[in-house]
């Protein structure tokens, strides 16, 4: 449908917690084709409703050329020793710090037909269903980091650009 412009740091959508799908109808449709829209431009890993500005538990994902999407997510399992991994963010563009992610994650939803729908993986994949599913309940990435961490990040928002 179209390529949405995405939200940014400061931005109140992004704080809130999102609400969960309860019809599947041409307005939920209509949001997933967006999200894939998004998701699809180079360099894009993932793609939640809050950023795009709807505040509903949906995303879309971009790992390893596999494009999908899954509506009202919930992290069932994450497992492995966490590890710093570098992480970026669409919502804070610009920045790049080390995140604590677990190496692997699934997550449990629904798809447009209802069924239930099962996302799992390591490496990236992983990364981006916590990343992911963190924005849905109303977390940006920034606020994982390890306190020094979050305030040289937290100078490089005041002193980007975009803020």
């Amino acid at each position: 449908m179209a390529v949405r412009s995405i939200r940014v740091f400061g931005d109140p959508v992004l704080t809130s917690v999102s609400a969960p799908i309860e019809e599947i109808d041409d307005g939920v449709r209509a949001l997933v084709a967006d999200l894939i829209d998004t998701v699809k431009l180079p360099g894009r890993a993932g793609v939640a409703a809050p950023q795009i500005g709807v505040g509903l538990r949906a995303f879309s994902y971009n790992v390893d050329g596999e494009i999908g999407y899954i509506l009202n997510p919930v992290l069932v399992e994450v497992s492995g020793e966490p590890e710093a991994i570098g992480e970026g963010c669409l919502s804070v563009p610009g920045l790049w710090h080390d995140t604590v992610r677990y190496p692997y994650a699934r997550v449990v939803g629904i798809d447009l037909d209802g069924n239930e729908l099962v996302l799992e993986g390591e490496g990236l994949m992983a990364q981006a269903l916590q990343h992911e599913t963190d924005h849905l309940d109303g977390k940006l990435y920034l606020s994982r980091l390890e306190p020094a961490e979050r305030r040289v990040a937290m100078r490089e928002v005041r002193e980007s650009d975009w803020f």
